[in-house]
């Protein structure tokens, strides 16, 4: 096991230095287009050499790329060219308030769709499970920014329950959060719910659940011991793979609602060609991908013993 994870990590690691090359390469290896950004394009060729020399774009590029990569290492990833404050000002708020509400999505998500998920998956073909199923493909075919004109139109304007921005501004409002979050779970449940039913259903004809329910183990543990824990592999994996799409993915959500999280500034960042601050969203998103998909990796072996990676 320690083997196994020793080596995630390397590849974890190496995935991390391959991006941080291209994304160097594709952002500023050109200098004069980076001046420009940063100047603006009524700057003056003086004023452009000027500020490439003072910050250190005269060296050579494998000079520069290693600089810039222990500045990013230590979360030194420079001004912002649009807000004109250090992006570690701007991006760890940003990143704190989309992780609030994607561990709020997750905390609804999670036992909502594995709760459904199971149900459906011990009695396949009833008519429970058909409810689930449609249900769960209608949710997920709508795309958040529909679902979002159509909550807003129900809680805020028809029954005034709601507020329909959650920029926030006043400090944390658990009751700002209730829209963006109902947006999230509307879309995101039915395809965890759907990945679930169908390892559920896949585990309960396998021959080990026939042999035990035929031995006349009790149904409940028979579901708990034996088929829930192989059943949560598949699941486990789409969950995890939400995290990434929770960060970077909800631009949509954030942008409607005037929520000032990560996705929202990925996308200002873009509009404005605020390199510095996009290399910097880059690299997180990045990151947080590698992780959680390391972590879905040694979860595996935890959930199947037999299952090993090399």
């Amino acid at each position: 096991m320690l083997i196994f994870v020793v080596r995630r990590l390397g590849t974890m690691i190496l995935t991390m230095v391959v991006v941080s090359i291209l994304l160097f390469l594709l952002l500023e290896i050109n200098v004069e287009a980076v001046a420009i950004k940063v100047l603006g394009p009524y700057s003056s060729d003086e004023q452009r050499q000027i500020w490439l020399t003072a910050n250190g774009y005269d060296n050579f590029v494998v000079v520069r790329y290693f600089d810039w990569l222990g500045d990013a290492m230590v979360g030194d990833f420079g001004k912002s060219i649009r807000f004109k404050v250090p992006v570690g000002d701007i991006l760890w708020p940003r990143l704190g308030n989309t992780g609030i509400l994607a561990l709020a999505t997750l905390a609804v998500v999670i036992p909502l769709s594995l709760g459904l998920g199971v149900l459906a998956g011990m009695r396949e073909g009833s008519r429970l499970d058909r409810i689930i199923s449609v249900s769960s493909i209608v949710t997920t075919s709508v795309p958040e920014f529909a679902s979002a004109v159509l909550l807003s139109a129900i809680f805020v304007f028809y029954l005034g329950l709601l507020p329909g921005t959650s920029s926030m501004t006043d400090g944390f409002d658990i009751v700002q959060l209730a829209l963006p979050v109902m947006v999230l779970v509307l879309y995101d449940f039915g395809y965890v719910t759907r990945m679930t039913r169908a390892s559920m259903a896949e585990v309960m004809m396998t021959h080990y659940i026939r042999t035990a329910i035929l031995k006349g183990l009790p149904y409940k543990t028979v579901i708990i011991r034996h088929a829930l824990r192989n059943a949560l592999i598949a699941p486990f994996t789409v969950i995890m793979l939400q995290i990434n799409w929770l960060l970077s993915g909800v631009i949509v959500v954030e942008f409607f609602f005037a929520y000032k999280g990560f996705g929202a500034l990925l996308l200002e960042a873009s509009l404005n060609q605020d390199i510095f601050l996009i290399e910097a969203c880059a690299m997180v998103a990045v990151f947080v991908a590698v992780s959680t998909q390391t972590i879905a990796d040694v979860g595996y072996t935890y959930l199947n013993p037999r299952i090993r990676f090399t």
